[in-house]
């Protein structure tokens, strides 16, 4: 994976697929490279790095009218030229750019290679290329239905021939492809970001499925049936999103986002003068809310942290048995799908693998799921049919900030309508909805401790390593800092439950070691004020986030937020563990929007 780029059309085709790559570059990637075919033939450009590289060091390719582009997030093979994308046949007679993992791709490679095949890459997607080409025909349809036919696993490709200049063939299995509909001309990619420039008509592959994409048509068909119709849907678009505005990055501008976001989702999903809540398209019946036994929530990294932190706030709310599961780890474990469970897919992408696969299993046997993600029409929302969007808005820095955030208010409206339709009484429903109602004042509150945090980050981003700590609600919230930490400023850190740190990790703490703690002022802060003093007794530096002036006494750094909800609570000492985070890698140097080795769809296991 990661992100895939084609035109084929009147306009000249490579600073379409330039800006295309451009616009993806927020999935992020390691390398890029693109593929044209014009009546010279085929040509291919790769370079290891940004697509800015690719740019500045083209070579003069002519004016090709389709073309066919990629960045990749390695997954076989280091990031190199080499390995990156296009991938090509030995004569170069095809070309392919592919998301996905094709699980038998050693064998094929041993077959090919030993059929005379010379490889040039450690990629699985080189194996796709030759065995395109095995197919000993020059019509590229031909031989991608061949090719497909013989490989296993996941993909989302798009395909062109020497022979065949007119065409560019893509299809699907688990990772997204979409095409782009215009006047005269048609767009491919793996996310509409890539074409929205110049068209807003899009149809979506559905898994199993080829299509052939000329410059005047596209037709559809099953890998294994007959032909196909789509009829285009449209979609919104602000051209906005793409920038940064006043903020130096899209990490900081989306942090500052998350009262609007926030605003966005509980007014449209909220009440509190009629204390009502609208979960929108789920259908979940008074009977089904009623006879729930479980919920089982499920998703990966921050969405498997959100998981956490809303089975909590269900548990709390319908007195219903909540738990949570990473997505990767819920399907290989064989587990029992019971009918009377709940099952919740979480997924900012919507396209998280790992997540889907688990989906489908509850699925196969039985289970009911529902999904809560961020983008429409995405596979995990058509997978599941009922769906509870997010309605954050394109988030372009590969590190989660609002979407995190609005996957636990989401969660707190979910568990609200459960409590509803299951009649306990309302008055914990009227005080959460007032709480809601007043979260996104108050998460803009906290934001004014963005220098503040800024300094705290500058005193400790060159430690040696980092605890977060927190009990029950503030654990998840503590995993998901630790996480946001690690993931953009490389900072070694690691998430316990206060209650935890005293049996064995306590054995780090050190003046070069600090804790972040998470003490809110409830029933157990006089236990968190023993594990402070715990730390503190062992030199240990502490940065404290909560509610009381107390805190002070125990605390080396201090960041307090307003009291709201328990259920909310979290939320607002989640945004200064964002900010901790966004100012620590600003001050070590570090590519902010697009951290080392990560990619922000993931779309293979």
């Amino acid at each position: 994976m990661c992100g895939i780029s084609g035109y084929i059309g009147d306009r000249e085709a490579i600073p379409v697929i330039l800006e295309g790559l451009r616009r993806l570059e927020y999935r992020g990637y390691d390398s890029a490279g693109l593929a044209i075919v014009s009546h010279e033939g085929l040509k291919i450009h790769k370079t290891q790095g940004r697509v800015a590289e690719l740019a500045s060091s083209m070579p003069d390719m002519g004016s090709p009218r389709l073309a066919i582009g990629h960045t990749r997030w390695a997954t076989h093979g280091e990031p190199s030229t080499a390995n990156a994308h296009p991938h090509v046949d030995g004569e170069q007679r095809f070309a392919i750019v592919h998301n996905g993992i094709i699980e038998n791709a050693t064998a094929l490679r041993a077959q090919l290679e030993a059929d005379g095949f010379v490889f040039t890459s450690t990629t699985d997607t080189e194996v796709l290329a030759h065995l395109i080409a095995a197919a000993g025909t020059d019509d590229v349809e031909e031989a991608v239905q061949f090719a497909l036919g013989n490989a296993k696993g996941t993909y989302g490709i798009a395909v062109v021939g020497a022979a065949t200049p007119d065409r560019i063939v893509i299809a699907r299995n688990g990772s997204p492809v979409v095409i782009g509909i215009g006047d005269g001309e048609h767009f491919v990619a793996s996310d509409v970001a890539a074409f929205a420039t110049w068209t807003r008509r899009v149809v979506y592959l559905e898994d199993h499925e080829l299509a052939v994409v000329r410059a005047e048509s596209f037709s559809t068909r099953g890998l294994s049936t007959g032909p196909r119709m789509h009829v285009p849907t449209t979609f919104s678009w602000e051209a906005s999103r793409f920038e940064t505005g006043d903020f130096a990055h899209f990490m900081h501008k989306e942090i500052h986002e998350q009262p609007a976001t926030v605003e966005r989702l509980v007014t449209g999903r909220t009440d509190a003068r009629t204390a009502t809540v609208d979960v929108g398209d789920l259908h979940i019946s008074m009977e089904e809310a009623r006879s729930c036994r479980r919920v089982t929530l499920f998703g990966c990294g921050s969405a498997y942290y959100a998981a956490l932190a809303g089975a909590r706030v269900i548990e709390r709310l319908t007195g219903i048995s909540a738990d949570a599961e990473a997505a990767s780890e819920f399907r290989y474990r064989e587990p029992i799908i019971d009918p009377s469970t709940l099952y919740i897919a979480i997924s900012q992408s919507g396209e998280t693998l790992d997540t889907l696969q688990a989906v489908w299993q509850i699925q196969r046997h039985g289970g009911r799921v529902i999904a809560v993600v961020n983008v429409l029409d995405s596979s995990i929302a058509r997978a599941c049919g009922d769906c509870l969007y997010l309605q954050a808005g394109l988030e372009i820095s590969v590190t989660s900030t609002k979407t995190f955030t609005s996957t636990i208010v989401a969660l707190s409206i979910l568990a609200l309508d459960l409590r509803a339709k299951r009649g306990l009484p309302g008055k914990h429903t009227e005080s959460l909805l007032v709480a809601l109602a007043a979260l996104p004042a108050n998460l803009q509150t906290v934001l004014g401790a963005d220098a503040e945090v800024a300094r705290i980050a500058g005193r400790f981003a060159h430690a040696s390593g980092i605890f977060f700590i927190g009990r029950l609600s503030g654990y998840p919230i503590a995993l998901e800092g630790s996480q946001k930490l690690k993931e953009v400023s490389y900072l070694h850190a690691e998430a316990y439950p206060c209650g935890e740190l005293k049996h064995g990790p306590l054995a780090l703490i050190a003046p070069d070691f600090p804790t972040v703690a998470i003490v809110p002022n409830d029933a157990l802060f006089a236990k968190n004020l023993g594990t402070l003093c715990e730390i503190r007794a062992r030199r240990g530096p502490i940065i404290a986030i909560g509610h009381s002036e107390e805190l002070k006494d125990f605390a080396d750094e201090v960041v307090l937020v307003p009291k709201s909800a328990p259920e909310v609570d979290p939320l607002l000492m989640l945004l200064p563990l964002q900010l901790l985070a966004y100012h620590a890698a600003v001050v070590l140097g570090h590519d902010v929007d697009r951290p080392r080795n990560l990619a922000k769809s993931v779309t293979v296991e």
